[in-house]
């Protein structure tokens, strides 16, 4: 279906913007461990991590939390958060798209399930955030998506009509979530399917 009417491209931003791998993360904290994707599991599957994407708690409560849970030691948890920042790499063409929809004259928008403290370090390492038009972020809210309630409160605090709306998310319960509040919304895979896929719904880029 051919929408001409989007003026508003919404980004998630983690396997959208910056690379996000659970598993990689795990690797780098603990080596080559048989148990790799459980261990992954147990720290990034977590009610810790739930409270943290939710705001509920701090980095430092979280750490605190995992030695006493799972049993990691004090600097398992210093470098699990080390490689939790510093792994997250811009992926390849996805600023370049994003500055390309921007100067298009469409508005942009972030929308991520994230954690305060990543929030600041992609803020103090990188200079894309400061392209969004506005900005909605899970610990701010203590909503994750697919809840209906993220995606309003985006709608609510920018004045965004869904039918003029795209989302963009790697995550295909995101998109439906996103395609259920009457959204457009594409599922990412790379930036060049996602160009393709957004000049598909009318965008002129």
């Amino acid at each position: 279906m051919q929408a001409k009417n989007i003026k508003n491209v919404v980004f998630d931003i983690g396997n959208v913007i910056v690379r996000w791998s659970p598993i990689e993360i795990t690797r780098l904290t603990f080596g080559e461990v048989n148990d790799l994707q459980q261990r992954s599991n147990s720290i990034f599957q977590s009610d810790i991590w739930l409270d943290l994407n939710k705001g509920k708690i701090t980095e430092s409560e979280a750490k605190e939390r995992y030695q006493q849970s799972i049993a990691l030691s004090k600097s398992e948890c210093d470098r699990l958060f080390y490689y939790v920042k510093q792994t997250q790499i811009l992926l390849y063409g996805s600023i370049d798209l994003l500055k390309r929809v921007k100067a298009a004259g469409y508005r942009v928008y972030a929308l991520t399930d994230n954690v305060t403290d990543i929030v600041e370090h992609l803020k103090s390492t990188h200079s894309f955030w400061s392209e969004f038009d506005g900005t909605i972020v899970s610990a701010d809210l203590g909503i994750l998506k697919p809840q209906p309630e993220i995606y309003h409160a985006l709608f609510n605090q920018y004045a965004l009509e869904p039918k003029e709306t795209v989302f963009i998310d790697d995550m295909p319960n995101n998109v439906k979530g996103a395609e259920s509040t009457g959204m457009y919304a594409i599922q990412f895979i790379n930036s060049s399917q996602c160009e393709k896929s957004l000049k598909t719904l009318g965008l002129l880029f």
